[in-house]
């Protein structure tokens, strides 16, 4: 087995917090993170994580029960935050003896973290800002993931670097903290480590991985693409707290405009509050990621990618990604 002992010296605190070999989460990616790459993922030594999204329970005690028959090694379970049927879904996660779930998309509500806790699973959260970050440490969370707006998907409005070094130096002595967005080399696995985090998250650079069930059109549009054709979506309304999220330009992205326009025009009218507004947009998203992840709709569905997405130009197995990225990190650092 390949060694990379200064890598893994500063991985320590975050493979025994994951029970990996590598340090390295796969982000949650709706319809692309199920049960074949997050097995792929877990057997090459990183950690995969489950993307719930939309799914009812049933559905997640399926795709769980799955990716343990795929693979003896850990892994994670995403929950968003919103979902109206959470503690349905933390249940299903505690009879399934999950090990780690990540809370993503907004604070977590009240009890959420406790269930969880409640099942000796560890907790993972994402902050947006410093102060929350330590509440939300302070309140239970074992682990913190900052993601900064380079990511794919739902995104925040500062980069990855400046997170890194406004987080960082704070609270790395003392917790575990993950980085994430934009992260497409080991090169830049090493500066953050240097800089404190116990690991990091990558999310676009799996996407096209072998083992990703996506469909080939929508792997070939990540081979075509380049960091600046991966673009945030704009808020149409201010009223409505519409969460970024950074997408592959198409007719998909105009139609999102269209759809929050709409949402608007409902929420005018009073039928509708701003929960369930909310909520109409997340289930816009899962519809238009299936339409491109599953059908290869790659005009009007959906094509979340990070800035990264230049660093992705062909299908590779999802060991010989993390092996390439744990060997640019190591070299990295006997460089210095």
């Amino acid at each position: 087995m390949t060694s990379y002992p200064k890598t893994d010296a500063l991985m320590a605190r975050g493979r025994d917090f994951l029970g990996t070999d590598h340090a390295i989460l796969c982000g949650a990616m709706s319809w692309v993170s199920e049960r074949n790459l997050v097995s792929a993922i877990s057997n090459a030594g990183g950690f995969g994580v489950i993307a719930c999204g939309a799914m009812t329970p049933e559905l997640l005690d399926a795709e769980i029960a799955a990716t343990k028959a795929m693979t003896d090694k850990p892994f994670g379970v995403n929950l968003i935050t919103m979902h109206p049927q959470l503690f349905d879904l933390i249940k299903v996660c505690g009879r399934h003896g999950v090990g780690h779930v990540v809370l993503a998309g907004g604070i977590p509500p009240k009890g959420s973290v406790e269930a969880i806790k409640a099942f000796d699973a560890k907790v993972i959260v994402f902050a947006p800002t410093l102060a929350l970050a330590k509440k939300l440490l302070r309140s239970g969370a074992d682990a913190l993931v900052i993601e900064g707006m380079e990511a794919g998907g739902h995104i925040g409005p500062v980069s990855t670097s400046v997170l890194a070094q406004e987080f960082l130096p704070e609270l790395a002595e003392d917790y575990v903290v993950f980085v994430a967005g934009g992260i497409g080399r080991g090169e830049a696995i090493a500066g953050y480590l240097e800089m404190g985090a116990s690991g990091v998250q990558l999310g676009t650079r799996f996407a096209c991985a072998t083992e990703s069930i996506a469909h080939p059109d929508f792997k070939k549009a990540f081979f075509r693409a380049k960091a600046r054709d991966a673009e945030a979506s704009v808020q149409v309304d201010p009223r409505l707290p519409v969460i970024p999220v950074r997408a592959l330009k198409n007719k998909g992205t105009d139609a999102f405009t269209a759809k929050q326009r709409e949402v608007a025009g409902i929420l005018d009218t009073g039928s509708i509050e701003m929960l369930e507004a909310q909520l109409q947009i997340e289930h816009y998203w899962a519809g238009a990621l299936r339409r491109a992840v599953i059908d290869g709709d790659v005009e009007n569905g959906s094509l979340m990618a990070g800035q990264s997405v230049g660093m992705v130009t062909q299908e590779e197995p999802a060991a010989d990604i993390i092996a390439a990225l744990m060997r640019q990190c190591e070299d990295a650092l006997a460089r210095r």
